[in-house]
């Protein structure tokens, strides 16, 4: 299968600028782009399903760019429904330096910025050289655009286009590139810098977008509980993203490991028919949390969010590191207790138990573990020489809910 019909098979196509594409990706040898603006410390999920398009390129022997936009990022790509809220020159330049580092580690390619070379214009110099060739009709029709008129978009908001399409001309111009891949949001920045290309130079340059990954109920993938899957290890942990992945949607988990690893169609095909026949075994989600966490962060974090996963399952703390706990109980509220604390009263003012007589039934019926331990003694006292790391407790009720204390 040639690099043009397994993105295809994918879905990894969704608009194309030119018939022509198909022929240009199957020959390799395009110097091609791809960008984002640095608007936070880290990449997402998200980043990570537009970016590994550069790496299936790239082995299909085409050359990628990745492009941080700190000049572009201080002005803000328009969203559908409300203004960005501008964040400072310092903010930029901190969540540039992240990007790059973590793009160059993640994907090992060259990291331009655009405001290296937006800087040197001026007002009027940016009207003549670049604002002549667009026409506002033009702009106005753009998907983006046009769904903002009836709320309102600022001045700053609307040139944005022309920041991006300039980006494709002078790299163009500068680096010899002649493709543009972007999320399907960024189609009309896209033609925009298509068409300056073509008004500017007489050339010709190319563009195609990815469809967003999204969940069933259309809704961008990537948050879980309202907190986004960062590709940091630092604020996302191997086990939050293996946990992430292990509870995707029956429904899309073929597609999430079409988007997110090179797993060859025989194996993804393969794996689609077990998630239909036995989506109790969860192989496919099981198979996306290796692929992406290895690709990420390596072996050793896969396994050890495994371990994780496998110990608080069973209940058995005692076989974790005091990391590994921590890693565990990260998306539970901890709440602080003193040495000696009697456990039945605990069990209710962390809610576990409505009452004292609730708590002493569950207790009486071996439903709470302490530390893995299952407690039968209703005068049970918590004790800080007990906690992992004298500072962790965990409390288990039944199998499924958890309970963090600290000293």
């Amino acid at each position: 299968m040639d690099i043009y019909e397994d993105l295809v098979w994918r879905g990894l196509i969704k608009d194309e600028s030119s018939p022509e594409i198909k022929d240009l990706l199957n020959k390799g040898g395009m110097t091609f782009y791809i960008g984002t603006d640095p608007t936070g410390d880290s990449l997402h999920i998200g980043h990570f399903s537009s970016f590994l398009i550069s790496k299936r390129l790239k082995d299909a022997g085409h050359n990628p760019i990745l492009l941080v936009g700190g000049g572009t990022g201080l002005i803000g790509d328009p969203k559908p429904d409300a203004e960005r809220p501008m964040i400072t020159v310092e903010e930029v330049n901190h969540n540039f330096e992240c990007l790059k580092k973590q793009a160059e580690d993640v994907f090992g390619f060259e990291v331009v910025n655009n405001y290296d070379w937006l800087k040197n214009f001026s007002y009027i110099e940016w009207l003549r050289d670049v604002g002549k060739y667009f026409n506002v009709g033009y702009m106005l029709n753009k998907d983006i655009v046009r769904r903002r008129l009836d709320e309102g978009i600022t001045y700053t908001e609307f040139s944005y286009m022309t920041m991006q399409a300039y980006d494709f001309l002078h790299l163009y111009q500068n680096r010899g590139v002649t493709l543009q891949v972007a999320g399907q949001d960024q189609w009309g920045n896209i033609t925009a810098g298509i068409e300056l290309i073509r008004k500017k130079l007489g050339k010709e340059a190319y563009g195609f977008t990815m469809p967003l990954l999204t969940k069933s109920d259309g809704q961008k993938f990537g948050k879980t509980n309202g907190k986004a899957i960062w590709l940091d290890i630092n604020k996302t942990s191997a086990y939050e993203m293996y946990q992430f992945f292990i509870n995707s949607e029956d429904s899309k988990v073929i597609d999430y490991l079409k988007f997110l690893t090179f797993l060859p169609r025989e194996e993804i095909e393969r794996l689609e028919v077990s998630n239909n026949e036995h989506p109790e075994l969860r192989e496919a989600h099981k198979a996306l949390a290796r692929e992406v966490i290895t690709f990420l962060h390596g072996e050793q974090a896969y396994e050890s969010a495994v371990k994780i996963a496998d110990t608080f399952f069973r209940g058995n703390f005692k076989d974790l590191t005091y990391e590994e706990l921590k890693q565990g109980t990260a998306d539970l509220e901890r709440t602080k207790i003193e040495d000696n604390s009697q456990l039945i009263p605990t069990l209710v003012a962390i809610g576990a138990c409505k009452s004292n007589r609730e708590a002493r039934d569950l207790i009486n019926g071996s439903s709470i573990s302490v530390n893995g331990e299952k407690v039968t003694d209703i005068n049970f006292v918590l004790k800080r020489a007990d906690a992992f790391n004298n500072e962790l407790t965990i409390i288990r009720k039944g199998k499924k809910f958890y309970y963090a204390l600290e000293f």
